[in-house]
């Protein structure tokens, strides 16, 4: 009797069990049959068109490509910024910020026809094996590159190459042609462009890039300029595109306090982020002036909107680009990988400074800020008064389109005359500068310091040099009277072009183009 009542209850205990096994496979079946039908309505029609085109189309495939122009297809309708690259284009990309590269360790231009060393990088292979600023460069390996109008671009792929690799570049120096066997090597690529004094108390730094070295390099050039004086600094990030986010926090936790909001960011797959400064910069205490323009964007613009919405600053120059979206990357098995938009980014008073990409003519906003009038004047300049914000003392900001500046600064085309326009088509003052670098290629490959510059061009009248030579060679003359309104014009750009051969490189040639720059004329005026 016990083994029949116990027998009775397995089995309803068992029949409990299977009924409960059975609903919860039932509800996971229409879970799942829900699922896979909403992922067939929303993605299965590309699958089943290319299946169609597989398995019916006249001739062979080139499924390769085919996946590519999807990928590029599908990611043109979310968001500009939202790319797939290529395995080729991924690591060119990649390796543009990653603050090095495999190749020889040469900066050089293409005047005319010929490529010219412009700077050998210290440490670099080349400068191991001798090359020297001003070499032309006549072959890379067996492949003739000068007077063949060879591209620039095809040039730097060919000297470039992995690390251990050789190659024979076959330079020109005056008149001899010597070939140097270089193994390639790890190049640094620095992403501070210059920085020197202005004057006793304000130093300059211009930033070209957001890179993996980006805060240390500005770091150590800012404390280097501390060292010899500087009370203000004027930060010019103008056309810097942008970079790594962590450098951009890195670098304004530098210059704000304790607490301050650098930036935050959100998205619908990502909860906010909030970034704030940690009170141990060593430059809290500096002044700074932070220049801007139509072409810095994106981590540029996290920098000065710190900047701007802590009042810690002065923002001088032209409205920013107006890129807000962060992009992550994703990483693919054949090398490729795409960089997916995950998130806004919104400085520290809450405006998102995204230009609008929706039914706009994206790519060319630039042009039709040009078109438009609002890089020559601030009362052209297009703000969304709706999207309206405040800094931390009170100051009205704009959302929607770019960083704003404190003081703007049109671009001045007023001073280029028409002989000024009719040399730059030919490219004559580069062109003169390398000439200028043969004529005096002693004395320029051993000025290593300012003074001794000022007096090499006070010496050498470039000028009236210039003039004489660009009659001669290209045929284009110039009335006194045009001449006397070029040259305040004319006369600091032959001064960097020329000033760039010596061991002072992009210092000197930013520190003597600067007399041009009205922007830096502006932002020194309260400084002076």
């Amino acid at each position: 009797m016990q083994k029949k009542n116990l027998y009775q209850l397995l089995q309803v205990v068992l029949g409990i069990v299977i009924g409960a096994l059975v609903t919860l496979t039932v509800m996971r079946y229409r879970e799942v049959k829900h699922l896979l039908h909403t992922r067939d309505i929303d993605w299965c029609k590309l699958t089943l068109i290319l299946d169609i085109v597989e398995k019916n189309y006249v001739d062979t495939l080139d499924k390769d490509g085919m996946t590519d122009a999807a990928i590029v297809a599908a990611l043109s309708r979310l968001d500009p910024h939202s790319v797939y690259l290529p395995p080729v284009q991924l690591e060119a990309s990649e390796q543009d910020l990653a603050g090095n590269f495999d190749g020889i360790g040469i900066q050089f231009n293409v005047p005319n026809d010929t490529a010219v060393v412009l700077e050998v990088i210290a440490g670099g292979p080349s400068e191991k094996v001798g090359l020297l600023p001003g070499d032309r460069l006549l072959k890379v390996d067996d492949k003739v590159i000068a007077g063949v109008k060879f591209p620039q671009d095809s040039m730097v792929r060919r000297i470039k190459g992995p690390s251990g690799s050789k190659v024979t570049i076959t330079v020109k120096r005056g008149e001899e042609v010597i070939p140097f066997e270089i193994i390639r090597g790890k190049i640094p690529l620095h992403c501070v462009d210059a920085a020197f004094m202005l004057s006793d108390s304000v130093g300059y730094l211009r930033l070209g890039k957001f890179s993996r070295t980006t805060y240390t390099e500005c770091h150590e050039a800012a404390l280097r300029l501390q060292e010899q004086g500087m009370k203000h600094l004027v930060f010019d990030v103008r056309d810097n595109s942008g970079g790594y986010l962590d450098q951009a926090l890195l670098l304004s936790n530098d210059f704000l306090s304790k607490g301050d909001t650098i930036v935050y960011m959100e998205g619908l797959h990502r909860d906010r982020e909030v970034f704030r400064a940690d009170g141990k910069g060593a430059f809290r205490k500096m002044g700074l002036t932070v220049l801007i323009s139509e072409n810095s964007a994106s981590a540029s613009e996290i920098f000065a909107g710190a900047i701007q919405d802590n009042d810690r600053g002065t923002i001088v120059g032209r409205r920013s680009y107006g890129k807000g979206l962060v992009q992550e990357p994703f990483y693919l098995s054949d090398d490729s990988g795409i960089r997916l938009t995950v998130a806004r980014y919104y400085t520290p008073s809450g405006r998102c400074i995204q230009k609008p990409y929706r039914n706009t003519d994206y790519s060319y906003d630039i042009y039709h800020r040009y078109a438009d009038g609002e890089i020559f004047s601030a009362d052209s300049v297009h703000l969304d008064t709706s999207d309206v914000h405040h800094t931390r003392a009170g100051r009205v900001v704009y959302g929607g389109g770019g960083i704003m500046p404190d003081v703007f600064v049109p671009m001045d085309t007023t001073r280029a005359s028409n002989f000024y326009i009719s040399c730059n088509k030919k490219a004559s003052q580069m062109r003169f500068a390398s000439a200028m670098f043969d004529k005096y290629v002693r004395t320029l490959s051993e000025i290593a310091d300012f003074p001794s510059m000022d007096a090499f061009l006070s010496s050498a009248a470039l000028p009236a040099q210039f003039r004489s030579w660009v009659r001669t060679r290209d045929g284009i003359s110039c009335p006194d009277q045009e001449w006397e309104q070029t040259l305040p014009y004319l006369e600091p750009q032959l001064n960097a072009l020329v000033s760039r051969y010596s061991r002072l490189g992009e210092n000197a040639f930013y520190k003597y183009y600067l007399p041009m720059d009205n922007t830096v004329e502006e932002a020194m005026k309260p400084l002076e």
